[in-house]
């Protein structure tokens, strides 16, 4: 029997070297793989460098909401002093709940290894639960698999949760129909906020009735939206000296700004965010700093709304009334981005995001929202265009100028935010092969797809020449916006993964 043995031994010999040979450079490579994907450990130079970067790249858009959330709240505007402080509560305490605490705290804790989105939350819940409806998932993947799969107890939240999923059918399915409908809003945004930052505050002045696009909340999505209503708003400085600009130049130019923008985009976000991240940082100082001039020349009793009880104030005071849910809507507006904010997470370090906003992006909105409300109580009559004319005269035209460029920056953040989203959904084979190139030797997630470039281009400039109404756009993004924040990932995804994660 010995010698049987010695003999099979002698005999398997030649292919199972072979066979282990073959293997040994897949194991290495599997290795490797899996500690790519690992959270890596940054030093603290580097932290901050990526901090710095993903200010042009992340927050672009949250940022440049301060351009146009007040004359949304008050289209017909102000009739009482304390309607502006409850406004300005509840814009500080919606800031504060919703970009801070929910997503930048937590949900950017529940990544799919590094992974942000609607549909990285959906391919997280479907490695610790049977409820992929996808046929992309083979057995033989699960020996090189680079990502961590734990077990819960038995009687855990996270158990009973898996077990709900995968107990029929019609949950899956139902699951899966929110995922595409959310992903598909977020590409709607990418398209429509790049439209908004290149035409609509060119084409109209601040003060067209917006207050239709929420007072109704019919919400669709957010790519298109917020680049047509960004740039809108941040050429509105120019109709407040210009008002008889011709809408076709206004479009013209719109176009213009467009094509530069997405022609810029094959050099990567590294190079991008060295670009944009100064002039989005000088945004953040100016906003800031013309905010805590407006507090001290116009008063420092605004500060009283952040006591949360004006809130309660202002609703009991005007109840149920149409201004109400008008002010609500406008008010919706100072957290747009935030979405974009989780799907851009590939790009940078959950940490690198937090601090960005923590200590920069964050206290500079604050600072800016509370001096246009001051400015507001002093000056009732220029709700409409109350961002400008805050602006001290001597550098009005350089804060335009940056104004401007801070605007047409703010469609970055919903551009690579699409690029993710397409990048998971070939991972997931919910979309046709695309060529996706790899900009960055470091970081993994920071891509560029050449077709969905182009294509995003197409179709932006098509809604920029469609769409000669700042009412009917900003109808449309305010739409695509509550959807993406309704749908898919905040509401349905966060608490299941974070209990995961």
């Amino acid at each position: 029997m010995a010698s049987l043995s010695e003999s099979e031994g002698t005999n398997r010999g030649g292919m199972w070297e072979l066979d282990q040979n073959l293997d040994q450079p897949m194991d290495e490579e599997a290795t490797r793989l899996k500690n790519m994907y690992r959270e890596k450990k940054f030093s603290s130079v580097l932290m901050l460098r990526l901090a710095f970067q993903s200010l042009g790249v992340v927050f672009g858009d949250l940022g440049t909401s301060p351009l146009y959330v007040f004359y949304n709240a008050f289209p017909h505007g102000v009739n009482d002093d304390e309607d502006v402080i409850g406004a300005l509560s509840l814009i500080i305490y919606t800031l504060t709940l919703i970009p801070l605490v929910k997503y930048v705290f937590v949900v950017l804790r529940a990544n799919d290894n590094g992974q942000g989105g609607t549909l990285a939350l959906y391919s997280l819940l479907c490695r610790h639960a049977k409820i992929s409806t996808i046929p992309n998932q083979h057995k033989t993947d699960e020996d090189l698999t680079t990502y961590s799969r734990q077990t819960y107890e038995e009687n855990s939240l996270a158990a009973k949760i898996k077990r709900w999923l995968e107990t029929r059918a019609y949950k899956r399915n139902c699951l899966l129909i929110l995922v595409l409908l959310g992903t598909c809003t977020a590409i709607g945004d990418g398209i429509l906020t790049p439209a908004i930052s290149g035409i609509l505050h060119n084409l109209f002045r601040i003060h067209v009735q917006h207050h239709i696009f929420l007072s109704k909340l019919n919400i669709s999505r957010n790519l298109i939206c917020d680049l047509y209503f960004t740039v809108l708003s941040a050429s509105g400085g120019i109709k407040v000296q210009n008002p008889n600009m011709s809408t076709d130049i206004v479009v013209l130019v719109a176009v213009i700004i467009l094509i530069g923008v997405f022609s810029m985009q094959h050099f990567g976000t590294d190079k991008v965010g060295w670009l944009f991240a100064p002039i989005v940082l000088i945004w953040f100082i100016l906003i800031g700093s013309v905010g805590a001039l407006n507090i001290h020349k116009h008063g420092s009793s605004v500060l009283k709304a952040y006591n949360p009880v004006y809130i309660y104030r202002y609703f009991r005071r005007n109840g149920n009334s149409s201004n109400t849910w008008t002010v609500l809507g406008g008010i919706m507006l100072s957290i747009t981005g935030t979405e974009a904010l989780f799907a851009d997470l590939c790009h940078f370090p959950v940490l690198a995001i937090q601090i960005a906003f923590t200590f920069i992006v964050f206290p500079c909105l604050l600072l800016a929202y509370t001096g246009q409300a001051a400015y507001i109580i002093s000056n009732k009559q220029h709700v409409n265009d109350a961002f400008y004319r805050s602006i001290p005269d001597a550098i009005y035209w350089p804060a335009f100028v940056i104004a401007t460029a801070a605007a047409i920056i703010a469609s970055q953040a919903t551009i690579s935010a699409t690029y993710s989203i397409i990048k998971q959904a070939l991972a997931l084979g919910c979309f046709p092969r695309v060529k996706v190139v790899h900009t960055s030797k470091k970081f993994l997630g920071q891509i560029y797809i050449p077709d969905i470039n182009w294509l995003l281009l197409i179709l932006c400039i098509a809604v920029t020449a469609g769409f000669k109404n700042q009412s009917q756009i900003g109808n449309a993004y305010g739409k695509v916006y509550f959807l993406n924040m309704d749908s898919g990932e905040h509401s349905l995804f966060t608490t299941p993964c974070s209990i995961y994660c």
